[in-house]
């Protein structure tokens, strides 16, 4: 299969060009208007510092429906302590900067380059991206981000400096979908720890199926403006 060189024209090709290891295309920009296409059609950006800009669109597809999230027992004890405090878009940047930093203290390489960091911060301020943070004295140490769109949120990152703190943020955060009748999770590609809260992978052909369906439905924009409250947790 051929990697497609990106020109300047919003335009992407058909995702079954992809290769087998969901490598698309190589190039373009981080524009908006290129952000918000490439996610409608089920492909997102994933690149290192000092390389092109580089597009996917994997298959098999990890994703994960709001009804079928997994809470272990412990978990749910912390969430009832109510141990962390769990906001909305109040600290967005600092979030993707603390994914970006906490990779980079374990070794591993990061996507989330200068280039990426602004241009999602963009989307945020455009109302397309937003984070969860989970607070614990105050102190910022645990949250993920990503982009909404329609009735499907496309996961990017998440970060931890204490033990469940990303976790609950997830949890909350698929909670909340679940309430503003979000379909669908993207999770981009395989990870054990996502499998562990009930994502499962699906072909494709599939997930483009469902995301065409869920984009046309698209949700109230003001659900997110909440970046002073905190979200309780049922008891």
């Amino acid at each position: 299969m051929p990697v497609f060189r990106l020109t300047k024209a919003l335009v992407f090709p058909p995702c079954h060009y992809a290769e087998p290891d969901g490598l698309l295309a190589v190039g373009g920009d981080l524009s908006p208007e290129r952000l918000l296409l490439a996610y409608r059609q089920g492909i997102f950006p994933w690149y290192s510092e000092h390389a092109p800009i580089l597009w996917w669109s994997p298959d098999p597809r990890l994703v994960l429906f709001p009804r079928e999230l997994k809470i272990t027992k412990s978990l749910q004890r912390v969430i009832k302590k109510n141990v962390f405090k769990v906001t909305i878009d109040k600290a967005f940047r600092n979030v993707i900067m603390h994914c970006a930093e906490v990779r980079r203290n374990h070794g591993e390489g990061t996507w989330i380059v200068p280039e990426m960091l602004d241009a999602y911060c963009l989307l945020h301020r455009l109302g397309y991206a937003h984070s969860v943070e989970s607070w614990y004295q105050g102190e910022l140490v645990g949250g993920l981000y990503g982009v909404a769109l329609g009735r499907v949120f496309f996961g990017e990152s998440m970060f931890a400096k204490r033990t469940d703190a990303s976790k609950v943020a997830l949890v909350y955060l698929v909670r909340l979908l679940r309430q503003w009748q979000f379909e669908l999770i993207d999770c981009q590609v395989t990870t054990h720890h996502l499998m562990t809260f009930g994502a499962r992978e699906i072909p494709r052909e599939d997930f483009l199926a469902l995301l065409a369906a869920s984009i046309r439905n698209p949700v109230t924009p003001e659900l997110w403006v909440s970046e002073e409250i905190s979200i309780a947790w049922p008891h």
